[in-house]
């Protein structure tokens, strides 16, 4: 069993913006093998399917994104876990728009969502799918960059960045972390 989580902010208006990511992300995955995200519990909206041929709980957690640990926790503990079944989809602001990294353990590089999953499972040793949505201009405020909607010029290639994230979570579950670090890793979907 795997945990495929999209990190993000519930509701309306949070819809679309860079933060959203891991949510537009795990959508995909789900669209593209069946999965219907339909469940309330584990205090997200949740589905369960096949994702590459592997049985996978697909996750979006609905207590925003500095408490996603809250809702991560309650499903890995629940479904009984190890950190290496637990995949994350989130943004990064220190990787350019449209690129991947896919990641295993390490720190939380300053993302909050990331930071508070750390805390409750007390293990960082979970896999990253980092889908970079850029920085703000220099001195620009994080927190209203990752709150706003993706500039006209990112709209136009947004599909295929979220269609490629996609294609590296399944990745990640097929082939395992490493090698879908070496097709996905540096990868750039270009405006």
């Amino acid at each position: 069993m795997k945990l495929i989580v999209g990190l993000g902010n519930p509701g309306d208006r949070y819809a679309g913006t860079r933060h959203n990511i891991g949510f537009m992300v795990v959508r995909k995955v789900a669209d593209k093998c069946g999965v219907q995200l339909k469940k309330n519990g584990h205090q997200g909206i949740y589905g369960v399917g096949r994702v590459a041929g592997q049985e996978s709980t697909l996750l979006l957690p609905q207590t925003f994104m500095n408490l996603s640990g809250a809702s991560v926790g309650s499903a890995f503990k629940s479904l009984k876990l190890t950190p290496e079944d637990l995949v994350v989809v989130h943004d990064d602001i220190d990787q350019p728009f449209g690129s991947l990294k896919i990641r295993v353990g390490g720190g939380h590089g300053g993302h909050n969502g990331i930071r508070h999953i750390c805390q409750v499972l007390g293990n960082a040793d979970f896999v990253r799918v980092k889908v970079g949505v850029g920085r703000p201009y220099p001195g620009g405020d994080v927190a209203q960059f990752v709150l706003s909607t993706f500039a006209a010029s990112e709209q136009k290639t947004l599909v295929s960045v979220i269609v490629d994230s996609a294609s590296a979570v399944e990745a990640v579950v097929e082939r395992g972390p490493l090698l879908a670090m070496n097709e996905f890793n540096g990868r750039v979907v270009s405006i």
